[in-house]
């Protein structure tokens, strides 16, 4: 039998005037108990008075915070949809509009020089209405009492705000406020705010699992949480067929069965005067391979960006990731060719991978549930296809070389710096770590997330800097002094700044560089044909040492060209194929300089201008190229031109 059910803004006023300073006071001292309490405790002493209050098992509490969060609170500043604090109690007021990725600046992402530059203009769709996924701070704010200001910038408000909607979600579902954390499975897959099962689903088995296992972890306010294993629960899963939500087919979709996956089509379409779009048929694997994941961020919010891919003259992706709850959508197959990176032969060879969220947000940041979504849906895919988890196979956008040197400029940014590079490939069970051996000829760049936080400007306006705010990117010096000038991207033109979106001195988590000369705290490598500095102090170090394969230019040369993209030889090209040109970009691999290879390719292009798939082909030629680590972007160079050698 069911127990009575009890309106939460009860259970708050019932616990007087004494709780209710505890709750919203807390880290002023609530109560002469804890007054001996260590500061770095207090938020796991909310956790436990918001569970006593609202009768939400404080396990329960803890586990959808951690998948919310991981516990973080991010200076009170709201994630890329609009969350809040350790519980991501969302405000829609505070969601970002913005101009969608592909349709703001100079990259053309389809990237075909065969073709003429894709630039749409498309206007960000205005939903009709808000999700309820993204209104939840008010509503906790109803159901508290507690202003909606403290509930976005008082931790401990905020947990008690997600402790009231749990316990209200228990509440209609019909279910007792249970001590048993059990109990909460149908309440913790309605707090996702997904409005269908398998999503829901997905996320509470989430929450389950670390309920199971268990975590432990200082956040990036310095407040250590602890939440013990519970190995053996088993929760209610029947209770999901309670919750209302409808039921989202996952067929034709390319997922893993641990994700929520549902079929969004990209429209294969003709237009106007033999235009189409918005991808190219193919049949991938089997005419060329597949041997990238390029990770992006949509530049705007769920629902417009759906509307977007579904737009025939517009640009495509594979999948899109969405924040709140790391719902996916897939778009392409798997086997066609998506225009998304600015790059035709990273598009020809890659899967592209849009996550909710905006890179220039001030202090923006994703959710756990999306990382853990990601994260399976990469893993998934790089098996099926003999992907290799590296920062050299999985591209964040910005890692997408321009393919001529008139594209450089324009290459986009995403998912920029506040992208938690190191906690993802965790997640992918691929972590960067050291090398067995203590010193080498080769770095992996791998500084501690939530402590390296380099300045940078032009999250709100230009030159102004944004909010400090963890970042996965160290920055690069001319010299051994952070006085001296930043490095130079001679293919971008204009000077370096500190600003978000310029990647020229910036050197990412999980990237591999070759050691060109060591100061004090001080490391040098290789990076845009330039020596290239970071602070590495031994007592907190940004890079660890690595082992792997570098190449240098063959003896007797004094440099090599470098291009951004693989493509054959013209004698490779079969008649009705125009001849791609090999045009190298304005960067050269000087004698002496190393640099971290990847894969050894041949010369591959993916011709495809006509709606009809008759005349597609894929034309491959003799020449091999090795893709490099180049500077923040890879690139590719002739194997002819260069050698394989010792990093050390």
């Amino acid at each position: 039998m069911r127990g009575s059910v009890t309106d939460p803004r009860q259970l708050h006023r019932a616990a007087g005037a004494v709780a209710s300073a505890a709750l919203l006071f807390p880290l002023l001292g609530a109560a002469p108990a804890h007054a001996a309490d260590p500061p770095a405790s207090r938020l796991q002493r909310a956790f436990a008075a918001a569970a006593a209050e609202f009768h939400v098992p404080q396990s329960v509490l803890l586990g959808v915070s951690y998948l919310q969060s991981r516990w973080d609170t991010h200076g009170a500043a709201p994630s890329v949809t609009g969350g809040f604090g350790p519980m991501h109690l969302t405000d829609a007021r505070s969601a970002l509009a913005s101009a969608a990725h592909h349709s703001e600046g100079t990259e053309d992402a389809r990237g075909d020089s065969a073709r003429a530059p894709l630039h749409p203009e498309v206007k960000v769709p205005q939903d009709a209405e808000v999700p309820a996924r993204l209104k939840t701070l008010p509503r906790a704010a109803e159901l508290t009492g507690l202003h909606p200001e403290m509930l976005r910038t008082d931790p401990a408000s905020n947990v008690a705000g997600g402790a009231a909607l749990l316990a209200a979600a228990q509440q209609d579902l019909g279910e007792p406020l249970s001590a048993d954390p059990a109990q909460w499975y149908g309440a913790v897959a309605r707090f996702s705010g997904a409005d269908d099962t398998a999503t829901a689903a997905a996320y509470a088995d989430d929450v389950f699992d670390v309920l199971r296992t268990g975590e432990r972890r200082t956040t990036d306010a310095g407040q250590l949480v602890t939440l013990a294993a519970q190995p053996g629960l088993a929760p209610k899963t029947a209770q999901l067929a309670r919750t209302g939500l409808r039921t989202v087919s996952a067929a034709g979709t390319e997922c893993p069965t641990t994700v929520s996956c549902e079929w969004i089509a990209a429209p294969y379409e003709e237009f106007g005067d033999d235009d189409y779009g918005n991808h190219d048929v193919a049949d991938r694997p089997t005419s060329a391979s597949i041997r990238y994941i390029v990770v992006h961020d949509t530049e705007g919010g769920w629902e417009g960006v759906l509307n977007m891919v579904q737009d025939p003259t517009y640009v495509s992706w594979n999948y899109t990731l969405r924040s709140t709850d790391g719902h996916i959508a897939q778009h392409v197959k798997a086997k066609d060719v998506a225009w998304h990176s600015g790059n035709w032969y990273v598009n020809s060879k890659s899967i592209g991978l849009e996550h909710e969220g905006f890179l220039a947000a001030p202090d923006s940041w994703y959710t756990e549930a999306m990382y853990r979504s990601s994260a399976r849906l990469v893993t998934y895919l790089a098996a099926k296809y003999g992907i290799p988890l590296d920062r050299q196979h999985i591209l964040g956008h910005d890692t997408v070389p321009g393919p001529t040197t008139a594209t450089v400029p324009g290459m986009h940014t995403d998912p920029g710096p506040y992208w938690d590079w190191r906690h993802y490939f965790e997640l992918l069970d691929h972590p960067f770590k050291a090398a067995a051996r203590a010193a080498g000829g080769l770095v992996t760049i791998l500084p501690d997330y939530t402590a390296n936080q380099p300045v940078y400007t032009g999250c709100v306006s230009k030159g102004t800097p944004c909010a400090a705010h963890g970042s996965s990117e160290v920055r690069l010096y001319s010299d051994h002094d952070e006085k001296s000038a930043l490095i130079k991207d001679v293919g971008i033109g204009s000077s370096p700044t500190t600003g978000v979106n310029d990647i020229s001195s910036r050197a990412s988590t999980g990237q591999q560089y070759a050691v060109a000369d060591e100061w004090g705290d001080w490391t040098a490598i290789w990076y845009l044909g330039q020596k290239a500095w970071f602070r590495n102090p031994k007592a907190k170090p940004t890079a660890v040492p690595a082992t792997g394969q570098v190449i240098t230019p063959k003896d007797g040369l004094t440099s090599v060209p470098v291009y951004g993209r693989a493509y054959p030889e013209a004698s490779a090209y079969p008649t009705g194929v125009p001849v791609q040109a090999v045009s190298a970009l304005p960067y050269t691999l000087p004698k002496g300089q190393k640099y971290v290879t990847g894969d050894r390719v041949p010369g591959e292009y993916y011709y495809a201008v006509t709606f009809s798939t008759g005349s597609h082909q894929v034309v491959r030629g003799t020449n091999q190229y090795y893709e490099i680590q180049y500077g923040h972007r890879v690139a590719f160079v002739r194997a002819a031109d260069v050698q394989l050698v010792p990093a050390v």
